[in-house]
């Protein structure tokens, strides 16, 4: 059982869009012999990049999971991959995938660096505390510069990147690898397709630097172990590659180093070399913390190892929608095992489901299982009801899993169908994407009778209606795209709430006595309810309304009927009816009191804030900076490196509608941007006034 978990890895490819993650993974199917051919994504042909969308754009929009073996010391591994997206919109797709995985691949492009949404990414598998091994691609490239990436690695990083490989020249100079730990140097062989490589004679002029590196990384390895030490001490030749293996192993899975590689994935060079790294330094399913949960009847917390022969559980990490077999459901099982037609619990839901099939995933394809184990990902069909976050365990041993968290929209637009015939149509298609999807979300206004979608930019919700018309053959008309814009109070407001309702026979009545306030955490999310009722003058049985009165009631702010992302309410007392007063009566009094308290408790608009970062030539450098002035925008930080200038900054969303178009036409099309969600602050007063008066006046027109 052991041995078998010992030779798995699941391993995720993430990084800035257009570091080359799906380039990278057609080399890694065609080498190990799951593709007979490469697929290119310039030509639309990537394997894992199935989805037309991604095959137009040459982007990858969803996460897509694959299985490959790979022969390493005389063994056969097991690699499960899930190449995730780059682009800012879809960062669900890697938080999910992180939080499932047991390593990761960060691909850093060798000109462009650690770039925006290398540093979100890396700062994601910090939080899920994933091991990763670093991969420098694209050292072919004009301005391929393999150390200037590691110097960013460190500082932007705050990393500790341990160089294992040393390119052989750059640019098109770029011809193979010395592997450090082997101390030997490799080529490619072109015609072959990369698929034959070759072992040849380390350069003349690069021996003394490969000597001082690998001297390095020798002296770390022998840090590690109080017996390796004393061996270096005594002949520092006696070191033997496992030995280094081993140490940098163990650095790697503690998160205190990250071993560094580089090479070209579209010129097929070094690929090979990173699976061989892969299985070398990254954890297999026994190696990580055993999963912890909380077992839903006794609410104690217990934990779950990688065992075939525990009880089962599995978290469901993504739900999407197969034109063939309809909605499909991935997991990642942590232990135990399940077979095909076996029925399970949904701890969440606490229903039981029997899964008819269990498949293995290749991209859109899949493979029939009859039994899934610990340590891998699966996906399941079958199903009755299951969501995106859930627990799948046994039934006699129920737990529920730490939950993930998505970010929550910032843009919003009014959608419509153009016949009549697909109003309701598109509703339930509306709804089969927002299940896929965690961050997007959609909702009726009832002042206007428009449905609103709401998502991460303006590129999430144009592919959402462009998979409508393609997957559910619905054409829509759309409003333009607006600010998601949230609502909080800044003032501690008393209010005493009386709900009386006589209708002839048994009447409501509840009262209620609050101080509404702004929450004492400014990181809290949602809403802080204390009970400070002495005597019962409430009874215990009617808080739980009180405080589903208040929480339902925060979906929809004073100001313009925006949500408010966190509420503090102290309940001190009130009175109640023996006959009249219920849980209905209280609930309806906490809703009222929500609405008329936080009229006088100083309500704002929040809007959200970006982060923005451009790439551009020296010259436009002035122009870039006074247009983010003119937007309302912050320069935090101006890099300079040869020829170009890196802009950071922050600056409200609302003003940011059509930014790559102008930027476009300042820098003759020479700069680029990229836009990522960073916090909510408060409106000024006087673009809130503007923002209020055209919402309040103004229906979107479709």
């Amino acid at each position: 059982m052991s041995e078998r978990l010992t030779h798995i890895r699941n391993i995720g490819i993430m990084a800035h869009i257009d570091a080359g993650k799906t380039t990278t993974t057609e080399r890694i199917l065609y080498y190990t012999g799951i593709n007979y051919r490469i697929g290119e994504v310039h030509e639309g042909a990537a394997t894992m990049d199935w989805m037309a969308q991604e095959q137009e754009r040459g982007i990858t929009i969803t996460s897509a999971a694959t299985t490959v073996f790979w022969p390493f010391n005389n063994d056969n591994y097991r690699i499960n991959i899930i190449d995730t997206p780059g682009h800012v919109d879809f960062t669900v797709e890697v938080e999910r995938s992180l939080r499932v995985l047991d390593g990761t691949i960060a691909i850093f492009c060798a000109v462009g660096g650690v770039e925006p949404q290398s540093e979100t990414v890396w700062n994601q598998a910090n939080r899920y505390r994933v091991p990763r091994i670093c991969y420098v691609n694209k050292m072919d490239r004009a301005g391929a510069d393999f150390f200037k990436v590691l110097g960013e690695i460190k500082d932007k990083l705050i990393a500790n990147p341990i160089p294992v490989q040393l390119p052989i020249g750059a640019e098109d100079d770029f011809e193979g690898i010395v592997d450090l730990i082997a101390n030997k140097a490799y080529k490619w062989n072109d015609e072959s397709l990369g698929k034959e490589y070759f072992e040849v004679e380390i350069p003349e002029d690069m021996r003394e630097q490969v000597a001082e590196y690998r001297k390095s990384l020798i002296e770390g390895a022998a840090e590690e172990n109080e017996q390796l030490f004393e061996k270096y001490l005594e002949n520092p030749d006696s070191i033997t590659e496992d030995d280094i293996i081993l140490s940098l192993r163990k650095a790697t899975l503690e998160l205190r180093a990250t071993p560094v590689l580089c090479g070209s994935s579209f010129k097929n060079k070094g690929v090979q070399l990173l699976l061989n790294a892969i299985v070398g330094f990254l954890p297999d399913p026994t190696e990580v913390p055993a999963i912890s949960g909380v077992n839903p009847y006794t609410e104690k917390e217990e934990k779950r190892e990688a065992d075939s022969s525990k009880p089962f559980a599995a978290l469901v990490f993504k739900i999407a929608t197969d034109a063939y077999v309809g909605r499909v459901a991935y997991f990642r099982v942590y232990s135990g095992k399940l077979d095909a037609g076996e029925q399970i619990l949904n701890a969440d839901t606490n229903k039981k489901e029997r899964i008819m099939r269990l498949m293995q995933m290749h991209a859109n394809k899949q493979k029939p299982l009859k039994t899934i184990e610990a340590g891998d990902i699966g996906a399941a069909v079958g199903f009755k009801q299951i969501r995106t976050g859930d627990t799948l365990c046994a039934p006699q041993h129920p737990i529920i899993l730490e939950k993930m968290q998505f970010p929550e929209p910032v843009i919003r637009m009014a959608v419509e169908p153009k016949t009549q015939d697909d109003v309701e149509k598109l509703v339930v298609s509306l709804e089969k994407l927002a299940e896929e999807d965690p961050t997007f979300t959609i909702k009726l206004d009832e002042e206007t009778g428009q449905t609103i979608i709401s998502g991460m930019g303006e590129l999430h919700l144009d592919i959402i209606l462009d998979r409508l018309r393609r997957e559910f053959n619905i054409e829509c008309n759309r409003g333009k795209p607006s600010v998601a814009y949230k609502e909080a109070i800044t003032e501690a407001v008393s209010h005493t709430e009386v709900y009386k309702k006589q209708t002839g026979g048994k009447g409501k009545f509840a009262e209620i006595q609050v101080i509404l306030s702004p929450v004492d955490d400014p990181d809290f999310k949602g809403l802080q309810f204390v009970d400070e009722t002495r005597g019962g003058s409430v009874p215990k049985e009617f808080i739980p309304a009180i405080k589903k009165g208040f929480e339902s009631s925060m979906s929809n702010g004073v100001l313009l009927g925006f949500a408010l992302t966190s509420l503090k309410v102290r309940l001190l007392g009130g009175s109640y009816h023996s006959v009249d007063s219920d849980s209905i009566a209280f609930e309806a009094a906490a809703a009222r009191a929500f609405r008329e308290a936080c009229k006088n408790a100083g309500p704002v608009l929040l809007e959200p804030i970006m982060k923005l970062d451009v790439v551009t030539p020296d010259e436009y450098l002035g122009d870039i900076t006074s247009d983010l002035n003119k937007r309302r925008g912050h320069v935090t930080n101006v890099e300079s490196a040869v020829g170009r200038q890196q802009v950071h900054g922050t600056v409200p969303l609302a003003e940011m509608f059509g930014y790559v178009t102008a930027l476009r036409t300042m820098t003759s099309g020479r700069a680029t941007s990229s836009l990522e969600f960073s916090h909510y602050a408060v409106t000024p007063k006087d673009i809130m006034e503007a923002v209020m008066l055209k919402i309040k006046g103004y229906l979107v027109t479709v």
